[in-house]
């Protein structure tokens, strides 16, 4: 038997339930918690894993950070990194971006180096305090339906399979979304040809690299790579033939390989703390929205790594879908019209920022470096298009073009 909202006695009830338990799911849970909304996030996963694709905060997301009071606590496991650079290893040239040129226009013109998963852990314990919040590790969504009222969903655990009743449901679990799958959204784009090979390593790569920035990104023929710090590792990115089987690109004699073309024939044996490989897609959903069902984060949309785009992205998703869901569960406005609004918003910037720029990110560090050298060299010598260039990289720009949707 059903109350007059769908519920059924053997239904757990919540606002908002959440599917996925990344950073990006659980900035949304908190930032709604904080405001008095009832949440719950089921994560398929055991705990929150060590994952280390992401680990750049740009300014605009920083400044989302400052807003939910957690700044502090995320600067604190991260390092500041107010440089980038793209460098020329053939010919030696380099140009370095300082976004405190653009000081005047946030709280913080840097990036935040710092790996997706302390802010992950951070906002669970965080929910975790919470009574109207839960966070309900290895258990996963395997079906839902919706009504005008609102969402049953079904997920299994280890054990049991539990259902819940929720206004609405916001798939956040990632790029093999089975929210999204069961909705039937189309995924549309391209998978790039290569993979991406990702190594982590304590060693001070600095001592025989003394020109690099705490963010690279280097073209050096006949490959290309990203090299970056977080704060007690160097990240090292480089393209790897799909043809080749996932045990050869994780072996010694690949890793070996990579930090020979890196720091010189002469290199030590590195130690790595992390191998990482997958595969690359630049992928958006048909729609966002599908009645009471949202689509944020990896879900609603997939890009490249250059330029540090994906969490960002994502989380920006989530905070415009905090505004949205809000004013509906808050103060009663239409739902169609806030909703629709967020779909057309976030792809909307997802079409025109995120896959523009990052499909641009790995042409102009490979075969288009030619060109993206030509526009750096300009951007040394022009402070006014160099700001604009600044506040287009920081993401900035995307926030203020997203504001003007309607």
């Amino acid at each position: 038997m059903s109350d007059a909202n769908g519920r059924t006695a053997s239904e757990e009830y919540t606002q908002i339930l959440v599917a996925g338990g990344g950073p990006v799911g659980f900035v949304l849970a908190y930032a709604l918690a904080k405001r008095g909304i009832s949440v719950r996030v089921l994560e398929a996963a055991s705990h929150c894993l060590e994952d280390m694709r992401a680990s750049t905060f740009h300014p605009p997301t920083l400044e989302m950070m400052a807003e939910l009071g957690i700044i502090d606590e995320l600067e604190a496991q991260g390092l500041r990194a107010p440089i980038y650079q793209y460098c020329n290893r053939e010919t030696g040239a380099a140009y370095a971006l300082d976004l405190g040129e653009i000081a005047d226009l946030t709280r913080y013109p840097y990036r935040l180096q710092c790996e997706q998963f302390k802010l992950a852990r951070l906002l669970a314990a965080r929910l975790e305090a919470m009574p109207n919040a839960h966070v309900e590790f290895s258990r996963r969504i395997i079906h839902f339906d919706q009504d005008a009222a609102g969402v049953s969903a079904i997920a299994e655990g280890p054990i049991d399979v539990k259902h819940y009743r929720a206004d609405y449901l916001v798939g956040a679990d990632g790029a093999n979304s089975l929210v999204r799958k069961l909705l039937g959204v189309e995924f549309d784009g391209f998978t790039y040809p290569e993979s991406f090979l990702t190594l982590s390593t304590a060693y001070p790569i600095e001592q025989h690299l003394p020109w690099v920035a705490d963010v690279n990104y280097v073209a050096d023929p006949p490959e290309w790579c990203v090299l970056l710090r977080v704060p007690t590792l160097w990240r090292v990115l480089v393209p790897q033939s799909a043809e080749t089987g996932d045990p050869d690109i994780l072996g010694d004699a690949r890793k070996d390989a990579v930090f020979r073309q890196l720091l010189g024939p002469d290199a030590p044996t590195i130690t790595t703390e992390h191998r990482t490989v997958y595969r690359v897609h630049q992928r958006v959903a048909k729609t966002f929205r599908v009645g009471r069902v949202l689509l944020i984060g990896d879900s609603a949309h997939l890009n490249n790594p250059l330029g540090g785009y994906g969490m960002n992205s994502g989380i920006h998703d989530a905070w415009n879908l905090i505004d949205k869901l809000s004013k509906v569960l808050l103060e009663q406005a239409d739902p169609d019209r806030q909703l629709d609004l967020f779909d057309r918003q976030r792809r909307t910037i997802t079409h025109d920022f995120v896959q523009t720029q990052t499909i641009a990110n790995k042409a102009g560090i490979g075969a288009g470096f030619a060109a993206r050298e030509a526009l750096l060299r300009d951007l040394q010598g022009n402070a006014a298009a160099r700001r604009d260039y600044l506040q287009t990289t920081s993401m900035l720009k995307s926030i203020t073009d997203e504001a003007v949707i309607v």
